[in-house]
């Protein structure tokens, strides 16, 4: 005797397939835009990072170059006291008031300070060490280079990029006083922006003070 088979589909009709999809649609924008936003804050997160850590390194540098600064005139000893000579220089040349850092191709710096250089011994008439911060083009921004020359060399000791992605014309030096003066500023600030992707400006401030008196 013969039997008949009962037929079954196995699979799914079009109503199915487009509840499923339809599910499917709600389930992924909303997860996407999750995903999306992950990376978004990841690399902005990774952009103010490198930029907070720009400011650290700057910091330290800059307030250990304005502690040391005051160049002393030996030739006006006085029975009181060694009196300053001008110690700070603003958009200054590599060889600015006869103290040489650098060669003709070295930018000009935004600020140089300085100080007597002893060697490790104490002398009558000390030579000079020179701290330069000068900005560099890099693309749309500029780095912020510091040079210094352990004096009486002219060549510089060392050269460090202290912060990238400055912006141009956003750098500024005050003072607590007169900072071309023979009046040594007991103060001295050093204002910029740096930018990058996501995280926008990021406004940074240097400040140093003078530790000799």
């Amino acid at each position: 005797m013969l039997t008949r088979r009962t037929r079954t589909d196995a699979g799914f009709t079009l109503v199915e397939l487009l509840v499923a999809v339809a599910i499917l649609a709600v389930i992924t924008v909303p997860l996407a835009n999750v995903v999306i936003g992950a990376f978004h804050n990841t690399t902005d997160t990774s952009d103010r990072l490198e930029l907070s850590h720009d400011a650290q390194i700057s910091s330290s540098y800059f307030a250990r170059d304005v502690a040391g600064v005051g160049l002393r005139d030996w030739a006006a000893v006085n029975a009181n006291a060694v009196p300053f000579k001008q110690s700070v220089q603003l958009n200054a040349s590599y060889d600015a008031g006869g103290y040489t850092c650098g060669s003709s191709t070295t930018s000009t710096a935004v600020l140089r300070l300085l100080s007597d250089a002893w060697q490790g011994v104490p002398q009558a008439d000390p030579t000079t060490d020179v701290v330069a911060y000068y900005l560099l083009p890099a693309g749309a921004v500029s780095e912020l280079h510091r040079i210094k020359c352990i004096g009486p060399a002219t060549t510089p000791a060392s050269d460090v990029v202290l912060a990238h992605n400055v912006k141009p014309g956003s750098l500024t030096v005050t003072c607590s006083s007169t900072c071309e003066s023979t009046a040594v500023p007991a103060t001295i600030s050093l204002t910029f922006q740096v930018t990058k992707g996501s995280a926008g400006d990021y406004p940074i401030t240097l400040n140093g003070q003078r530790r000799q008196q």
